[in-house]
Order: structure tokens, then C-alpha cells, then sequence
């Protein structure tokens, strides 16, 4: 069973001076059985609106990028031995590695490793994890919604954008 995260969300009461809003576990959890997904807060916008009250942002279906012109904040936990398929998202992901280690591998073939604190940050590149351990790898990703130049799409890889709705 997976260990759902703290979030903590400030913001402002009546009267302006900063609060805590919540306090709680995450609110959305999704386990799709080789990997567990943890919707941290959401954008639609950038710059984000920060207003008095506003509703929770992980009610939409939980999927892979952001939305246009949006930021998504999610850990993930993957399984030991679990691979996801090969990928790319039209965004700027920042990851890091939390616990434990994955493998991030590249469509020129490229296989790097990355431990707890490395940090990779993926501009709408191909790509793929694999857990090659005995233990459960966690992430934190913030991800950003980006424009792939006409440069880089003339010449990448041709792959679908992941655009998964996974709930």
C-alpha cells in the first residue's frame, strides 16, 4: 500500500493574513498497479490565479501533461522490476528522485541512472523509466506546459505525445 502524501495549502482568510487552508492527506490517489500517482495541485493558468477561495485543483481526471498553459505537481511511486513505455509530453518536466533509484532511458538509446537528489529535467524529449531494483523508486515532478519548436519536430523521433487520462 502506497504512502499517501502531506499536502499542506496556505492561503488567505477574511481579512488577508496568510492561513492554512488544509492540512490532510493528498486528495487524489491513483494506483494503476506498477505505479501509484499522487496529484499534488494543479494550474490551468500561468500566472496562476491565487484568489481568497478557490476549489480543489486535483479534481480533474488525473492525466499526463498539464493543461495548456498549466503546471501539474504529482509524486510518483514505481514498482520494482516496473517499466513505463516510451514517451514524450510537450512540456518541461522537472524530476527528482526522492527514494530509492530509476533508470531514465532516451530514444538514442542513452540509460542513465538516477539516485535520490538527481534531478533530470526533461524538455518534450522522448522517454522511458525503469525501476531495475528490489525497492519502490518515489518521485516528485512539476510539469509545465510547453511549446516543441518547429526545429525540434522536423527532426525528433516520431512518437505520439502521451496525452493519457488515467481515472
Amino acid at each position: 500500500m502506497p504512502e499517501v502524501p502531506r499536502r499542506i495549502v496556505t492561503g488567505h482568510d477574511e481579512t488577508g493574513k496568510s492561513v492554512v487552508l488544509s492540512d490532510a492527506p493528498t486528495p487524489k490517489t491513483l494506483d494503476i498497479g506498477t505505479a501509484v500517482f499522487h496529484e499534488l495541485w494543479a494550474t490551468s493558468a500561468v500566472p496562476a490565479a491565487i484568489d481568497a477561495t478557490e476549489p480543489e485543483p486535483t479534481t480533474r481526471p488525473l492525466r499526463t501533461p498539464p493543461d495548456a498553459n498549466g503546471i501539474v505537481v504529482r509524486f510518483t511511486e514505481m514498482s520494482p522490476g516496473a517499466a513505463s513505455p516510451m514517451h514524450r509530453t510537450e512540456s518541461v518536466d522537472v524530476g527528482i528522485v526522492l527514494d530509492g533509484e530509476t533508470w531514465l532511458l532516451l530514444d538514442d538509446g542513452s540509460e542513465t541512472r538516477m539516485g535520490a537528489g538527481d534531478v533530470v529535467v526533461q524538455r518534450g524529449t522522448n522517454h522511458a523509466w525503469e525501476n531495475r531494483s528490489e525497492r519502490v523508486v518515489k518521485m516528485a515532478f512539476v510539469m509545465i506546459d510547453g511549446t516543441i519548436g518547429d526545429g525540434v519536430r522536423a527532426t525528433a523521433q516520431p512518437l505520439e505525445f502521451f496525452d493519457a487520462v488515467l481515472d
